[in-house]
């Protein structure tokens, strides 16, 4: 049976245009969810200064003497690594959560988080307590742990399989549009100044709202209707609005042929699926791929950029303007993956990726280290930078999460999005932590750390990943099957599965007209 379709042998369907209905969800969906995410990676930058002031100002009133530089330190580090551990603590109960309110509804419950984060992190200056900033860094690392988690499992299941790959990239697009606003929002001439800073936190009630204003008008993954509340006729309803045409009795056909394949319908335990042998290397692949999105590097640019435009040359005062350059590479790459990624495919973008990135921090080093040689030096090191950024957005930067959501069908999706998101926070909290001693212990030599990871990354995904683009659930899983040395179907196996398919789909629907 070579259809896309069980039970359908003939060819596929012509493929109809993208709906607004299904643009929508993926654009209000990433607005509140992935798009916080990436303000709060960028927004504290700004206004490090004034809140290390505040701090100390603050400690001067209760205690009657100046912070101590220690203490200063500390506080200011709880702050900014707060976020990461309230990711891992949103990645830790998605699964939960997911399971009682669904995608969407979980979508719109995490606006809570977000709308609490905005409260505690304005006032917290006016009420003189640095506890509520830090409480409030904590809440919206909650609200990205949810959000990265909830988002692409929403994308990939209202995505038709053409462009599922094209749909998930809103995550990392507007990912990358966060940190970018909240680069320009951190100006001198916008909020970046002493009496306006906290209004930069205010900000985040904005898209928050915008999201729970749009999103409660667009419908639920069908997928999860069907497979999770037994609800046929709302899944019909989803799909016909998500695709646009009336008629979806094979989309709904495919999401029942997952269900007969699958062994549970029930969602399993993260334990479950660590046992299972029959998604072993998707769960290896995963692991691996979501931590080398956080070790191979990206962030400790950041820590160079600074530095290298001074040695060029530039004045302190423009440094926040060329800075965005940055953060505007960095979008252009993600749309221009978005557009590309359905005729390239997942596998090439990663490999080119982690392999690019590899190849310029190599050069990145050599220019570092050459930097008082020639003029010209720490202008080509910045151009390594915007390359290295420009690789890691074309594929690394958001194609990981989309891969999650492909490589498992639906019954281990809630956990295996719980693994990998806990990978993710607890990788990003670790490069925080140990990169510095890095960079002291190996100073300009600490990326041929990442060009060992990028490496590895590579090599990995070329021998292991199997191309998904254009693929059903259940057909990315068969190709694992070998690799993971579970004995793929025979033909007759496969015809008994289509000849009972019209019997299971009787009874199915028997059932749903008794119980109306």
């Amino acid at each position: 049976i070579k259809s896309d379709f069980i039970g359908h042998p003939q060819s596929a369907p012509r493929q109809l245009p993208i709906t607004g209905c299904l643009l929508s969800a993926a654009f209000f969906g990433s607005l509140g969810s992935s798009f916080l995410y990436g303000y709060n990676l960028s927004v504290v930058n700004a206004p490090a200064l004034y809140i290390k002031e505040f701090n100390n100002k603050t400690w001067i009133e209760r205690y009657g003497e100046p912070i101590g530089a220690e203490t200063a330190t500390l506080l200011w580090s709880i702050t900014v690594s707060i976020f990461a551990i309230g990711g891992v603590l949103g990645a830790l109960s998605v699964s939960l959560i997911i399971k009682v309110l669904g995608r969407k509804g979980t979508l719109l419950v995490n606006n809570i988080f977000a709308l609490i984060a905005a409260l505690l992190l304005t006032l917290g200056e006016r009420a003189k307590s640095f506890e509520m900033l830090i409480i409030g860094r904590l809440v919206i690392g909650v609200d990205s742990g949810i959000a990265l988690s909830a988002l692409p499992m929403y994308l990939g299941e209202i995505s038709p399989k053409h462009i599922r790959g094209f749909i998930g990239q809103f995550n990392s697009i507007l990912i990358c549009l966060g940190v970018f606003t909240g680069q320009v929002l951190g100006l001198p001439e916008l909020l970046g100044q002493e009496s306006r800073w906290n209004y930069l936190f205010t900000f985040l009630a904005l898209p928050a709202v915008l999201q729970m204003c749009v999103l409660p008008f667009l419908p639920e993954s069908p997928r999860y209707l069907l497979m999770e509340r037994r609800d046929e006729a709302g899944a019909e309803r989803a799909f016909q609005r998500f695709l646009g045409k009336t008629d979806v009795s094979q989309e709904l056909e495919e999401v029942h042929a997952e269900a007969r394949a699958q062994e549970n319908l029930h969602t399993v335990s993260v334990l479950q699926l660590l046992r299972n042998p029959a998604v072993r290397w998707q769960l290896i692949t995963i692991i691996i791929t979501m931590a080398c999105y956080q070790l191979c590097g990206l962030n400790a640019i950041w820590y160079y950029t600074n530095g290298i435009l001074r040695e060029a040359g530039f004045p302190d005062n423009i440094l926040p303007y060329i800075t965005l350059s940055t953060g505007i590479i960095e979008t252009l790459a993600a749309i221009v993956s978005g557009l590309v990624i359905e005729r390239i495919g997942r596998r090439p973008l990663l490999i080119f990726g982690f392999s690019a990135m590899a190849v310029f921090f190599s050069l990145l080093t050599l220019c570092l280290n050459l930097q008082d040689r020639t003029t010209w030096m720490p202008y080509l090191s910045y151009v390594c930078i915007l390359v290295v950024i420009a690789s890691f957005c074309s594929g690394p930067g958001g194609i990981p999460f989309i891969l999650t959501g492909e490589l498992f069908e639906q019954s281990y999706r809630p956990a295996a999005f719980m693994i990998a998101g806990v990978v993710n926070w607890l990788s990003n909290f670790a490069v925080g932590l140990l990169f510095p001693f890095i960079q002291e212990a190996l100073q300009s030599f600490a990326f041929l750390v990442f060009v060992v990871v990028c490496t590895l990354g590579a090599i990995y995904l070329y021998f292991v990943l199997p191309e998904t683009k254009n693929k059903t659930f259940m057909d990315i899983s068969q190709s694992f099957a070998k690799i993971n040395k579970i004995p793929l179907p025979s033909p007759a196996q496969e015809m008994e599965l289509v000849l009972s398919s019209d019997t299971n789909g009787k009874v199915e629907d028997a059932k749903i007209e008794s119980s109306l």
